[in-house]
């Protein structure tokens, strides 16, 4: 993963537990999770409206 070993993944684990804390690490993956998802959404549906300008402008 990324040229990463498992010395350097704990540490890096082991930094992020100290900066936020235990008790905000689950908050913290729920909305990096749902800002993923909505990201995704975003650009479905910017794809869906480019589709239908091009079909607008084709007729």
């Amino acid at each position: 993963m990324f040229g990463l070993g498992t010395t350097e993944i704990i540490v890096i684990a082991f930094v992020v537990v100290l900066l936020f804390g235990a008790k905000k690490l689950p908050l913290l993956g729920r909305s990096m999770g749902s800002a993923i998802t909505n990201f995704k959404k975003g650009l479905k549906d910017d794809s869906k409206n480019n589709d239908n300008e091009e079909e607008d402008k084709n007729a």
